[in-house]
């Protein structure tokens, strides 16, 4: 009789399902198991699918239109114009922009003037230095004293490797840096152009 009851007591936990039989705790885990999966599946599917914000706006004719919303930066380098070479052009202004931008720091010391004026020197491109303080006064001192001409060209981009490209300040010194094939430089170099006045582009033949 006890081992009647006792293979009884045993066997009750157990069920038939589908002719095998299959204990409750077992069914259970993996109704859980099969739970999960789903959910990770479907978050692994939601995860994939590109959702962007969208700006909804009406146009000038009254049309509800949208646009994908921008939430991070250009991650693309800027690349800025390289100059070119005039074989027209006295080649000692080359050799200026040479010698500036081996001797040029990386951030200004204010004395933009006075390297350049050093470059053009030691170059050869003028016979003796310079004698204005002002970086706005070059334009006329090289014009009047040592042959340089002013070009026709306002986009500081466009100007020769070895021009001399002076701007203007008011109140202040002005500023001077010549045209290299990547950029501008004074005392320090520069991938852009000077924000200041323009006042010209001088080279000389």
């Amino acid at each position: 009789m006890k081992k009647i009851v006792r293979n009884h007591l045993r066997e009750a936990p157990i069920e038939c399902i589908g002719g095998a039989p299959v204990r409750k705790i077992i069914l259970f885990l993996a109704v859980i198991s099969a739970c999960a999966v789903a959910v990770s599946a479907s978050a692994a599917k939601t995860e994939n699918l590109d959702f962007k914000p969208q700006f909804v706006f009406k146009d000038r004719n009254g049309k509800t239109v949208s646009a994908p919303i921008v939430d991070e930066y250009q991650k693309k380098k800027l690349v800025y114009p390289a100059a070119k070479s005039d074989p027209n052009m006295n080649p000692t202004l080359m050799r200026a922009a040479t010698i500036a931008q081996e001797r040029a720091h990386a951030h200004s010391k204010s004395r933009c003037w006075h390297y350049v004026k050093e470059a053009l020197v030691a170059s050869g491109a003028v016979d003796s230095r310079p004698k204005t303080a002002y970086a706005k006064q070059a334009a006329d001192e090289l014009v009047r004293d040592y042959g340089f001409t002013k070009l026709s060209i306002r986009d500081p981009f466009k100007a020769p490797i070895g021009s001399i490209l002076v701007y203007n300040a008011r109140g202040a010194a002005g500023h001077v840096e010549i045209r290299t094939k990547n950029g501008f430089v004074s005392d320090f170099s520069s991938p852009t152009p000077s924000k200041r006045p323009l006042i010209g582009v001088f080279a000389k033949r």
